[in-house]
């Protein structure tokens, strides 16, 4: 075999291939040679990287050498978020303004300031834990570099609800400090850090069994819970609005949003499978079932509060029930047991009203989709 065969031929090559640097530097004489010499102490031996070496966690490859793949669909994650690109000040908000002043009720508005006030911290906080905590674990390059995207989506999805709030004129610091005034706001985000911020920490170790498994289930919650049903099932209440054509450009740009969440909780759950897989790693039921279970607890709290009084078409009971429904969906793509057996889909028009596939800008006629019309598949 010649030397570039060792990073040439991936089929046949040993699993560790030396490379000789002093063949590849052959300077003769002088400050050539004493040059040539520290190149060799720094170069010598060094080892090629082979796929079967990545893992999600605790791998043994170069975190910096991308290719060949040993995940190919974190990439084509990767891919498929850029096909989404988007931002908020191409979604006209004129109509909005009026609609917030002059055809929302006081419940409507109790409902939308609200759930905007939710999502505003979310999504920060998702930012942060993605960013300054689960990258750093994470041994495969291509699962960092979809995850690199994820943070500047968060990042996007915060602009967004700023975007709104300026907008339609809203005092910033009362709508941003009621995930700290209103209790049943700031449970969720309680509940959040708490079985976040813990585990979660940077520099944790994932080699001992004990920390893998509550990072496991850690990174489950927030894959599963927090961006796969509270956000998934935090936008309904704007998509009600909608559908009585109310709100439809804070509405579309939701739209959005969702699109990248459901990307988000897929390319997590997708994580979590293969890192079960890998570590032999089986979760406890019963931590399981607790989580379950206070996470139905704090949606249902939140439910009461954004609505005290029903808008038309959209009440707490329809919230809660459909927060059931999405969980276990979420439990059946992790290829765990539902945990509220039974739950009905109550709002069966929620997929298809998140779905942009077949928009157009609601107050132009030009098309607003980039590639993403066709190029993503819908959960």
């Amino acid at each position: 075999m010649n030397k570039a065969s060792a990073f040439d031929d991936w089929d046949n090559a040993p699993l560790i291939a030396s490379i000789d640097t002093k063949e590849r530097h052959s300077a003769t004489g002088g400050a050539g040679a004493r040059q040539n010499s520290a190149l060799e102490k720094l170069q010598t031996k060094q080892l090629a990287v082979y796929p079967d070496q990545k893992r999600v966690v605790n791998g043994r490859a170069d975190i910096n050498q991308l290719a060949p793949f040993k995940y190919p669909w974190a990439w084509d994650f990767f891919l498929n978020a850029n096909r989404n690109h988007w931002t908020p000040l191409e979604i006209p908000m004129a109509q909005d303004v009026h609609d917030y002043q002059h055809k929302l009720n006081p419940a409507e508005r109790h409902v939308f300031e609200n759930v905007l006030a939710y999502l505003t911290t979310s999504d920060i906080l998702a930012m942060r834990n993605i960013g300054l905590a689960v990258m750093e674990k994470m041994s495969a390059p291509e699962l960092q570099i979809y995850q690199a995207r994820q943070v500047y989506e968060e990042a996007l999805h915060t602009w967004t609800y700023q975007h709104c709030i300026e907008t339609l004129g809203l005092n910033q610091q009362e709508i941003y400090n009621r995930y700290r005034v209103v209790p049943e706001i700031n449970a969720k985000i309680a509940m959040a850090n708490r079985r976040l911020n813990g585990v979660l920490q940077a520099g944790r170790l994932l080699s001992n069994r004990e920390a893998l498994h509550d990072f496991a289930l850690a990174y489950l919650f927030f894959a599963a819970v927090f961006e796969g049903c509270w956000f998934y099932n935090g936008f309904s209440p704007i998509f009600a609005l909608q559908r009585r054509g109310l709100m439809k450009g804070a509405a579309e740009q939701l739209q959005y949003i969702m699109r990248d969440e459901v990307l988000h909780c897929a390319f997590g759950i997708r994580v979590i499978r293969q890192l079960l897989q890998e570590e032999n790693l089986q979760l406890d039921p019963q931590a399981l079932k607790i989580m379950w279970e206070e996470a139905e607890a704090v949606e249902a709290a939140y439910a009461g509060y954004i609505l005290q009084e029903s808008i038309l078409g959209y009440n707490a009971a329809l919230h809660s029930a459909q927060f059931r429904f999405i969980a276990n969906r979420r439990a059946r793509q992790l290829g765990l047991n539902e945990p509220f057996p039974g739950a009905e889909n109550v709002l069966p028009w929620l997929d298809e009203q998140a779905n942009l596939r077949k928009e157009k800008n609601f107050f132009e006629t030009r098309v607003t989709e980039y590639q993403t019309g066709g190029g993503l598949a819908w959960e």
